[in-house]
């Protein structure tokens, strides 16, 4: 396969998180300030018309800076789910956020029909131990009811917390006859990027639960001791893995890939193209690689499955991925707060775009549930309100056309729960088979292989 093998360009890119409890966004940070740029702006008269009739007429005081926050959260709200203001609070706790530490509940969480809803709860914290599930829509957070205008931002503030302080949620879920109401504990939620087990002799096991600033060195620590455990074959899950840095997606791309190979490129609307390209050659040769995906897995998730599948390097199994395929540039504003502005989408090496439309898996496994355990609905890039579109597909055949899709996604079952054993996790088998038989064709006698080539 010849892809392009240019020189990457050395930009400062800053990978973002987001927030944990929210999608997790893939970024370009800038460290110079936005700068005011009036000229040709007339309309701005307009909110200085508004702004000034505001304090000199509203029946109550005013503060002026919650008037400007307001404003500027109204107006990035009316461009793609992923774009977003952030105050001076919120922008720290995004930084803290890299370092994979931070207090809350730990949920993923996104808008649905102007609802927010539970992507996934992160395994081992306060959410997941209680029992909320994914699919789950947040009714009220405390005292604070979700309404059509809350944004993502707004619930995230709403549930981080300090350790020990306690917040209830109101939950509706499609299964019970009424609202469910759980009190939770915050707690310090650390994220452990890096999981890494042997599932059976020669076959090691990789989990990515998340891109962080770490992610990449703790991925060589695992890769490092497992091939000391003389493993022939790997799985690398990415399941519910929500993204990250767009630099640990590189490093950690890098590690199965070979130097000089096209990881990913970024266009911005101005036609500009950023490429990035393997800087080392991965330790483990050729060894079988199973890539394991589901709804879940986004944006950097979908950039280190989508450059394994197109280069070759390794077989993609699961169910199609999230289909975040934008990136996030993070500006920050001149008292401390900051937006977040999509500003360019992204390209697997072969030039395909997977918005709204994810990574498509070589082999496609859905998890088995419980027969007690009933399907909610998936929530996906193209269920969120105001996502952008794919320029490569046409707008007849756009998944994201709501018109199309509608009740496509309740039919997908629940993500698996992950940490199962091969034998519970039906994909986890899947692969483990997959990587068994690989082995046993590669052993057998040449000719024999030939024959049945033939």
């Amino acid at each position: 396969m010849k892809f392009k093998k240019k020189m990457s360009v050395t930009l400062l890119l800053l990978a973002t998180l987001g927030f944990f409890g929210a999608f997790l966004f893939l970024g370009r940070g800038l460290e110079t300030k936005v700068s005011a740029e009036t000229d040709g702006y007339k309309d701005l008269k307009i909110f200085s018309e508004v702004l000034s009739a505001l304090k000199k007429s509203y029946v109550e005081p005013v503060d002026t800076k919650e008037l400007v926050y307001g404003a500027v959260k109204g107006m990035l709200n009316t461009l793609d789910a992923h774009s977003a203001f952030m105050s001076p609070e919120v922008y720290k706790e995004m930084q803290v956020d890299t370092r994979g530490e931070f207090g809350g509940l730990g949920l993923q969480i996104g808008i649905r029909d102007k609802k927010l809803v539970v992507v996934a709860p992160i395994a081992d914290t306060p959410a997941a131990k209680v029992g909320i599930k994914p699919g789950d829509v947040v009714l009220k957070v405390d005292d604070f009811v979700m309404t059509e205008e809350t944004t993502l931002m707004d619930a995230v503030q709403k549930m981080r917390g300090r350790k020990g302080t306690a917040v209830t949620l109101t939950i509706y879920r499609e299964s019970e006859p009424e609202e469910l109401v759980f009190t939770l504990i915050r707690d310090v939620i650390r994220i452990k990027s890096v999981k890494s087990r042997l599932l059976e002799p020669g076959i090691g096991y990789i989990q990515l639960t998340q891109f962080q600033e770490h992610t990449a060195r703790d991925l060589s620590t695992a890769i490092a001791k497992l091939m000391g455990a003389d493993i022939h074959s790997l799985v690398l899950d990415l399941r519910n893995n929500p993204g990250g840095l767009l630099n640990s997606a590189k490093e950690v791309s890098e590690q199965f890939l070979e130097n000089g190979q096209l990881i990913v490129s970024i266009k911005s609307r101005d036609g500009k193209e950023d490429e990035y390209i393997a800087s080392r050659s991965s330790r483990l040769g050729r060894i079988p690689i199973i890539v394991l995906v589901n709804e879940g897995s986004a944006s950097a998730s979908e950039i280190v499955a989508g450059a394994l599948q197109d280069w070759k390097r390794a077989v993609v199994v699961g169910t199609e991925t999230f289909g975040k395929g934008s990136v996030q540039t993070i500006l920050p504003l001149s008292d401390g707060s900051a937006i977040r502005l999509t500003t360019a989408k992204y390209y697997t090496p072969s030039g395909r775009s997977i918005q709204n439309t994810g990574i498509d898996p070589d082999i496609i496994v859905r998890p088995e549930l419980p027969k007690e355990v009933k399907e909610s609905p998936i929530v996906r890039e193209k269920d969120l309100a105001r996502h952008l579109s794919n320029e490569t597909i046409s707008e007849e055949s756009d998944p994201a056309d709501p018109e199309q899709t509608e009740g496509d996604d309740s039919d997908e079952p629940l993500p698996q729960a992950q940490n199962m054993s091969p034998e519970e996790d039906a994909q986890l088998k899947k692969a483990v088979d997959l990587l068994k038989g690989w082995r046993i064709f590669k052993e057998m006698d040449p000719e024999v292989v030939s024959a049945q080539k033939n």
